[in-house]
């Protein structure tokens, strides 16, 4: 019976998404947080929870701005770095601490409704791993589904691309690394010092690439980080931090709180529409944020905590 137990035990560890909750030792609280000047993640990031975020959505798509909304969920995680997964067997050996986002945005384009997840893991040593090593998206509408994945190789970037569109259909790259619009969000948390500033070459996120059908390559892009001083989102001491595009006409602005953890209260997309190339804003308010071990939270009585986010 003991032996029945412990092999229970092993099973659910093994299938959880759970987080562990210290770095590589995988200690719980044990571990000293080790800064490089401001960049680093503190102990809000290592109590065994996530940290989930709920925003109303704005989306610029086609011809109008949609309805809808974002989830943005952040949790540190073991990582692997040569399979590029996450440590589940607690090995470790190339194993690092990644902060993870899972950002799903759900918008309605008239009759028909787009799902879009997008998934980033960023090492907390930057200095060692420069860049994230791993991103993932797709994107689900009544058309179709795309899929893109991107793992750091050395010096270059292996991009698999899955479309239904017949210009895009299969692709397998290899690209020079540069900065990846998907990483400055995990980069943020960390603290501004982790943002590039000034002129910079950015592939901007697989989320932009798809929906506007662009070849994934790098641009180049101004960056500025500056304090906030528009009228969309309210508090105190917020910072903004934008990235433009000439080449696309493009204009991301990521405002968020100047004290760790560096919360992020929405952001502003400004570019031409896809069909009739119009300049519209895409924009995102933060709600609500609940932090929790929702992977735990999976049963009917739990149903109550989307009204703790803002979710129906």
């Amino acid at each position: 019976m003991k032996l029945m137990k412990w092999m229970l035990v092993l099973m659910a560890l093994f299938f959880t998404c759970m987080p562990q909750l210290g770095r590589q030792d995988l200690s719980a609280k044990s571990s000293t947080v080790k800064k490089e000047g401001k960049i680093g993640l503190g102990p809000y990031w290592f109590e065994g929870k996530a940290e989930i975020n709920h925003y109303t959505l704005s989306q610029n798509r086609y011809r109008d701005l949609h309805p809808g909304e974002a989830v943005l969920v952040f949790v540190t995680e073991p990582f692997l770095t040569d399979k590029q997964v996450k440590n589940d067997q607690g090995q470790k050996k190339n194993s690092t601490t990644v902060l993870k986002l899972n950002n799903i945005q759900r918008f309605t384009t008239g009759i028909y409704d787009y799902s879009v997840m997008t998934s980033v893991f960023t090492p907390e040593e930057l200095k060692r791993f420069p860049h994230s090593l791993k991103v993932t998206s797709s994107s689900q509408d009544w058309c179709g589904q795309t899929f893109m994945q991107i793992n750091a190789d050395k010096e270059n970037y292996k991009v698999e691309l899955r479309s239904y569109f017949e210009n895009e259909a299969d692709q397998n790259l290899s690209l020079p690394q540069a900065l990846l619009e998907d990483e400055v969000w995990t980069r943020l948390r960390m603290g501004p010092d982790a943002l590039p500033l000034g002129t910079v070459q950015v592939y901007p996120s697989t989320m932009y690439i798809r929906l506007m059908h662009k070849p994934f390559k790098a641009y180049t892009a101004e960056a500025k980080l500056e304090n906030y001083e528009g009228k969309e989102f309210k508090g105190n001491n917020l910072k903004v931090y934008q990235l433009n595009f000439p080449e696309l006409e493009r204009k991301l602005e990521i405002v968020y709180q100047d004290k760790e953890p560096f919360l992020i209260e929405g952001w502003m997309d400004s570019h031409p529409a896809l069909l009739d190339k119009q300049m519209r804003q895409t924009i995102a308010t933060r709600t609500h944020t609940l932090l929790e071990a929702y992977w735990q939270k999976n049963n009917l009585k739990d149903l109550p905590l989307r009204k703790d986010l803002g979710m129906d």
